[in-house]
């Protein structure tokens, strides 16, 4: 399915760019990355490391696309929705409140997690 590489496209270069500062400055690495066809989230990650999109993250905006992906990179450290763990996407994400709220006015399929 071409939409599901160009999400593993987008991913994996996004991944990359936002483990220059968060593997440097926090020490995350990340171990899997997973494109599927997720019902209900947009991205989701496990206690291993393993990040998982939603092949739709593909028709977001970039900025909404890098939010998905810094949430889900920032669970790795903080596994958890502390205020720890929003300091922590704020680092690079400042305006991450604006972008969730528009994420939720989508719907689609998607919470972040």
């Amino acid at each position: 399915m071409a939409n599901k590489e160009a999400a593993r496209a987008l991913v994996h270069n996004r991944v990359a760019h936002f483990l220059k500062y968060y593997g440097l400055e926090h020490g995350i690495s990340v171990s899997k990355i997973a494109i599927r066809n997720q019902r209900s989230r947009w991205g989701s990650c496990s206690k291993k490391g393993n990040l998982n999109f939603n092949y739709k993250i593909v028709f977001l905006s970039p900025e909404q696309q890098d939010y998905i992906i810094v949430h889900e990179i920032c669970h790795i450290k903080e596994f958890n929705h502390a205020k720890s763990f929003w300091d922590l996407v704020a680092e690079t994400i400042p305006d991450w409140k604006k972008l969730r709220g528009e994420l939720k006015k989508v719907g689609q399929s998607g919470e972040v997690d």
